[in-house]
């Protein structure tokens, strides 16, 4: 158990902790949501005792192990496997010791313990949890320092889950992992058997991974029962009914104040004026008011372009001569609102920045529409602005012909207010340095905006207020993140980069979702024994057959319906007058020409979802094709 009692600290004179308690049972799984700079992983520092607090105390159950990701694993010769197993440190020393011991009884009880601790299945294990977090099986023996600092935290956070504290604490653990990693560690903490606390501002993972909710605000905690959506249902409600509150209270109030400014000063009413006088004193102060809405995101407007924005034409991307992507034939049109899947090291980064003309083909050709102007935040934007210089100076340096006024302005309405507009880039919180990154990409009024990874240090209400932005937008947008809920909120079509090759995927989220863990229920960690196989692999292969087509039948049926959608606005802006009203033979013939790529595209569609249902009827009777 973990209690936290009239816990009350300051950050360099800043309250962030007054007189908060709260206790999390063992066992329970928490996420620990608040605004940026509330106090959530200063928190987390406490706990662990690298900070003291002015007042209050913290305490765990006895002999409690306390296990977080420090910093990312150094790059040494040893092989992840190796770092991985590591983590256990119970574990090292027993064997360690086994090695030298001489005394029978002390033997005897290092291999009760390290059978108690489940040792021998220790390399099964950590493997599983490698693959999980995207290592291939082929890599668990490469050098940590053949691994960037990004894949060496991965292997920092496998140890952690290695070493299965009992009290386990991660912050932000999805900010280094792709889409496939965060499904993964989802079902990993879903399924944990000891406390922990995840700082996340991860939607998914907060519904799917945890049972409670751990939330900071006005220097306090307050923990809810229940996954991220049903906290946000029922504090709005609280919001809404300490606000009626609030309202009731203040027209009692005034109400009194009326009669007694009014009678006060007749003799008739005085007693009665007196008597109101000490009600209104005790009248209880009206609840205090939630922390205001988050500032926005404004994003220009483009100029209009005839589609499509870029066109690829048998391009190969790659590096020093060596491919990453080979053979794409790829299109975006100004209404694209595209995400591209697939793990990371497959190529999304790179085929980003050759969209962003950041990187040229090897091969193929690339056509952009005349005056193309792309918008890009890479993963790296927030670190690569100088700490030094303030927000002000990195807009005045894009834009050094704009008035103080416009530029302060601009600041403004991304989010940038004039108290922090002139303050080093080293002083803003990571929310705000990525707030900067974002405006900065937006400035010029881009027609195609790449964002790659852009919600890392962004709390939930700031990407809430991201995605209202980018649905308003009406440019064109190509998104990579690891957060599903940001793609299935922003994106109507998805690119699945596997392989070498780009493909669309005919489905959403939540089929990608699926055939993930088909893929992995699919390739188990561990063999199991070879009669049991042979008799479970028949009827699992049938399950997940018949589970695969019922994805397939969905997603054919989503895009059948998004297709519909597309032909539905492009019908809506072939039958407006104004697009006749200055006759432009280019841009008619290109509408023309989409509409018929819609509808070969719907016949596809509709072909292959009547296959899907056939092949599906035919699994669920057992006939096979």
């Amino acid at each position: 158990m973990l209690t936290i009692e009239n816990l009350t600290f300051r950050m360099q004179g800043r309250p962030l902790f007054e007189d908060a308690s709260v206790i999390i049972p063992t066992g329970h799984r928490v996420g620990v949501v608040g605004r940026n700079g509330t106090g959530k992983t200063t928190l987390f520092r406490l706990i662990m005792g690298e900070l003291e607090p002015e007042s209050g105390r913290i305490t765990l159950s006895r002999g409690a192990r306390i296990g977080s990701v420090r910093q990312e694993v150094e790059p040494t010769a040893d092989s992840i496997m190796d770092c991985v197993l590591a983590a256990d440190s119970e574990r090292s020393a027993l064997l360690a010791e086994a090695e030298t011991a001489t005394d029978p009884h002390r033997i005897a009880e290092i291999q009760t313990r390290l059978a108690d601790i489940d040792a021998h299945s220790a390399e099964a294990r950590a493997a599983a949890i490698l693959t999980g977090l995207g290592f291939p099986p082929d890599r668990h023996g490469r050098p940590a320092a053949e691994f960037s600092g990004g894949w060496r935290m991965r292997v920092a956070l496998a140890g952690v889950l290695f070493s299965a504290p009992d009290l386990l604490l991660l912050d932000e653990p999805t900010n280094y992992l792709d889409l496939e990693g965060t499904i993964w560690l989802e079902s990993f903490l879903a399924r944990y058997p000891h406390t922990a606390l995840v700082i996340s501002h991860d939607r998914g993972l907060l519904n799917r991974a945890v049972g409670a909710i751990l939330h900071l605000q006005d220097r306090r905690l307050s923990l809810w029962s229940g996954p991220y959506d049903r906290f946000e249902t029922e504090r709005r409600l609280r919001a809404a009914q300490a606000a009626a509150e609030a309202r009731r209270i203040e027209a009692q109030r005034a109400h009194m104040q009326a009669f007694i400014d009014r009678f006060r000063a007749k003799a008739s009413k005085a007693r009665q004026a007196q008597s109101r006088l000490k009600m209104l004193e005790r009248l209880p102060p009206p609840p205090v008011a939630q922390t205001g809405e988050v500032a926005g995101f404004v994003f220009p407007d483009p100029p209009r372009a005839a589609p499509p924005l870029i066109a690829m034409e048998g391009v190969a991307l790659g590096y020093g001569g060596r491919p990453v992507l080979s053979g794409l034939s790829l299109r975006i049109d100004p209404d694209d609102r595209i995400a591209l899947l697939g793990a990371n090291g497959q190529g999304k980064s790179t085929l980003a920045r050759a969209l962003s003309g950041r990187l040229g083909p090897l091969a193929g050709r690339i056509t952009a529409a005349r005056g193309l102007k792309v918008g890009y935040f890479a993963q790296h934007s927030v670190e690569e602005l100088d700490g030094t210089a303030s927000a002000l100076a990195h807009l005045q340096r894009l834009c050094p012909d704009w008035p103080q006024t416009r530029l302060r302005a601009r600041l403004a309405a991304g989010g940038i207010g004039a108290e922090i507009a002139e303050n080093p880039v080293s002083r803003l919180s990571g929310g705000q340095r990525a707030r900067l990154a974002l405006l900065l990409a937006a400035t010029g009024a881009p027609h195609l905006m790449v964002l790659d990874e852009p919600t890392n240090h962004l709390d939930i209400d700031s990407r809430e207020a991201l995605v209202r932005a980018l649905t308003e937008w009406p440019g064109a947008v190509v998104l990579i993140s690891h957060d599903p809920w940001l793609v299935s909120a922003v994106a109507d079509r998805l690119w699945l980069v596997r392989d070498g090759r780009v493909r669309p995927f005919d489905g959403d989220v939540e089929d990608y979702r699926a055939l993930l863990m088909a893929e992995s229920a699919a390739a188990p960690p561990a063999a199991p024994r070879a009669g049991t196989a042979r008799q479970a692999r028949p009827r699992r292969e049938g399950r997940e057959r018949i589970l695969a087509l019922r994805a397939e039948l969905r997603a054919c049926e989503a895009r059948i319906e998004k297709i519909e959608e597309m032909r539905a606005r492009l019908d809506a802006i072939l039958a407006d007058p104004a697009t006749y009203a200055e006759p432009d033979p280019a841009r008619l013939a290109a509408l023309h020409a989409r509409r018929r790529e819609i509808e070969e595209g719907l016949a596809r569609a509709e072909a292959l979802w009547l296959d899907a249902g056939r092949r599906l009827e035919a699994a669920e009777r057992g006939d096979g094709d």
